[in-house]
């Protein structure tokens, strides 16, 4: 959760800021170059996610491709912050977008490897849950930093963010280091499970229960002796082009990658606009931006961790599909200027229903990835970066102008 909270922290504590800083710096179409900006983040997202997600699962490897997506960040926020021309800008923006490839790509399939199969939405779930929090500080925290400090305040904020997360990082203990001393994270929470409930059924005689604690006594030497547990995944060295073609022949991971595209459109398609769209319709300065995104995403903290729960228990394909149907219409009525306040409860809702819907998504390509000999889930998730990177960069390099020079 830690890893995901402060990409988006990164990612979304500069749209109430950037806007402003552009017309400063003495712009025109602000919005347009901010959208740019955008697709360079898409760009260095879709581009460096092939070769990370080949690496992590060809080299069996978690925290160094982590560690190095966070060096890149603070490398970003950097040049973001002293960037003398709006190239610059779009550099390090390319910059963020790998180090956010590393942490959706490597840092989902370490949930994957930690979490047994019947937990995992829950898991992914509480894990998206960073997304909403970090969308939740970073515009207020953006907005009231830049009004307070100026254009380096959000950025070094950011940078103190990505120091704990690496710390963090550093500590991580990966599967195949667990295996070592005998223990298997994926299967340790189930056996426990199967113990307990053999121990409780009430139509188990005495002979029963005898026989349940030499099972649960079976079960403690297996997890504690190296060589009796089941060693995980060979690394795999297939290409994410051949992966590809083997997802393309799942109609569950066909689902699951079309949904990601669409949420990529409707997430990105909003943020270069809705600063100046709330300051031409409502006069609202950056800081009460930030106070919109704030209320509109205070729902969402709860959608994610709610839709995978539900996943785990009656299956990710319902709750995707009443995520997606309910958020729609709202799309419609954030058109409207009648009122501020219609404007802020639609946008709120929308993105309670949008966010909801990454949890199920993401259990989903896991489960397929189980299904699939060679497929690991940096694969999966690296085709789940793909197309929500080529979502948001498509429609972006469509709606976005040529941005003219200063």
């Amino acid at each position: 959760m830690l890893g995901i909270l402060v990409d988006l922290l990164a990612c979304t504590i500069i749209i109430p800021v950037m806007p402003f800083h552009l017309e400063q710096l003495g712009y025109r179409r602000v919005s347009a170059l901010t959208g740019w900006l955008l697709f360079a983040y898409s760009t260095g997202l879709v581009l460096s996610t092939p070769p990370i997600a080949v690496f992590s699962e060809r080299y069996n490897t978690r925290r160094m491709p982590l560690i190095i997506g966070l060096l890149l960040l603070v490398g970003s926020q950097v040049m973001l912050m002293e960037a003398p021309t709006y190239a610059v800008m779009c550099v390090a923006r390319i910059l963020q977008g790998i180090s956010s490839a590393m942490v959706w790509t490597v840092g989902l399939a370490l949930i994957c490897d930690a979490t047994p199969e019947k937990l995992l939405g829950g898991q992914l779930g509480i894990a998206m849950s960073g997304l909403s929090i970090g969308s939740l500080i970073g515009p207020a925290a953006g907005g009231a930093l830049f009004t307070q400090f100026g254009y380096r305040g959000p950025f070094i904020f950011v940078i103190a963010w990505t120091v704990v997360d690496l710390i963090a990082r550093l500590l991580i203990i990966e599967r195949k280091e667990a295996f070592v001393y005998g223990v298997d994270p994926q299967e340790v929470d189930k056996s426990e499970n199967q113990g307990k409930e053999m121990s409780i059924n009430p139509n188990s005689g005495p002979r029963d229960q005898s026989l349940v604690n030499v099972e649960e006594s079976d079960t403690r030497m297996t997890l504690n002796v190296p060589h009796v547990v089941d060693k995980p995944r060979n690394p795999s060295k297939i290409s994410i082009l051949v992966i590809f073609l083997e997802l393309t022949k799942s109609s569950r991971a066909l689902v699951a990658v079309i949904l990601t595209f669409a949420y990529g459109v409707g997430k990105l398609i909003q943020e270069p606009t809705l600063p100046l769209h709330l300051q031409d319709v409502w006069g609202l300065n950056s800081v009460k931006v930030g106070l919109v995104f704030l209320a509109s995403v205070v729902p969402t903290l709860f959608s994610t961790a709610l839709t995978g729960w539900y996943s785990d228990k009656k299956g990710p394909e319902w709750a995707a599909f009443a995520c997606l149907i309910l958020g729609l219409p709202w799309s419609v009525v954030l058109i409207l200027k009648k009122s501020l306040a219609l404007f802020v409860v639609a946008f709120a809702i929308q993105k309670f229903f949008a966010s909801g819907i990454l949890s199920p998504i993401t259990a989903e390509l896991a489960r397929v990835s189980q299904g699939i000999e060679g497929v690991g889930y940096a694969h999966v998730y690296g085709v789940f970066n793909i197309a929500f990177g080529v979502g948001a960069a498509g429609k972006l390099s469509v709606s976005s102008v040529e941005p003219e020079s200063k």
